[in-house]
């Protein structure tokens, strides 16, 4: 062999180098989760969910939500400039939906997007780790103004989704947000169903009692048209709400 080349031996040491540094890599990223446990409100790699004073009274199906990263710690955006992180808002969790990570792309370079998004997905902002692209929703949500109807907790869940590119998509926007929690979400035990329903019921009861029949089609109105106005500005109108 010339002087100065390289042999299939020389060249395995490194190959076997760079083997353990991918393997090292990604048991970094999936190291294996915490139980799910309720009692310290530690929810792994979780969605949830919790009532809001007053806005769920009248529509049940809207609540406050975060998302945990990866050791359980909870993390929402509850108003202007302000994330809460290890302390939900309004209350303790009642409902959670634990998402798996390798549904997630984490691309340490173009080439490497696990996802069909590619410049899209960079563009965005993409993470390398769960946790990092909570930290950067965090980053970009922290100057943000809350309002309810255009940016609140359901914008910061569909930023952090955007990011992972969970399941392949970055189409992630309130109302499917919404959507899982509601359809796929577990409830945390009897007790967070009947705190999340019982001022809902109380409501309708005293209305029906005070008003009539009059109230329920007022409500119900009130709740098709608050649902109308988060399809319009999700779908209709780009960049109405904040994703």
């Amino acid at each position: 062999m010339p002087s100065g080349g390289l042999s299939l031996m020389d060249l395995e040491p490194a190959y076997k180098v760079e083997s353990i540094r991918t393997v090292e890599d990604i048991q970094h990223e999936f190291w294996p989760l915490n139980e799910i446990d309720p009692e310290n409100a530690k929810f792994p790699c979780c969605l949830v969910w919790t009532p809001l004073p007053v806005v769920s009274w009248l529509a049940p199906f809207i609540g406050h939500v975060g998302i945990c990263t990866e050791d359980g710690t909870a993390v929402g955006f509850s108003g202007s400039n302000f994330i809460n992180v290890d302390d939900f808002a309004f209350g303790s969790v009642a409902k959670y939906l634990q998402l798996d990570r390798k549904q997630c792309c984490f691309p340490r370079n173009l080439a490497a997007h696990t996802c069909k998004h590619g410049y899209k997905h960079t563009e965005f902002g993409s993470a390398v780790t769960w946790d990092d692209a909570i930290q950067s929703s965090i980053r970009h949500f922290e100057h943000k103004s809350y309002n309810l109807f255009t940016c609140n907790s359901y914008s910061f869940l569909a930023n952090c989704l955007n990011r992972l590119s969970y399941g392949g998509s970055m189409d992630w926007n309130m109302i499917n947000v919404g959507a899982l929690l509601l359809f796929k979400g577990h409830w945390v035990d009897n007790i967070s169903i009947l705190r999340s329903f019982s001022p809902f019921i109380l409501v309708v009861c005293f209305g029906i009692f005070m008003v009539g029949l009059p109230f329920l089609v007022a409500l119900l109105a009130f709740s098709l048209l608050l649902l109308a106005w988060f399809v319009f500005g999700t779908y209709c109108v780009k960049n109405l709400l904040d994703s």
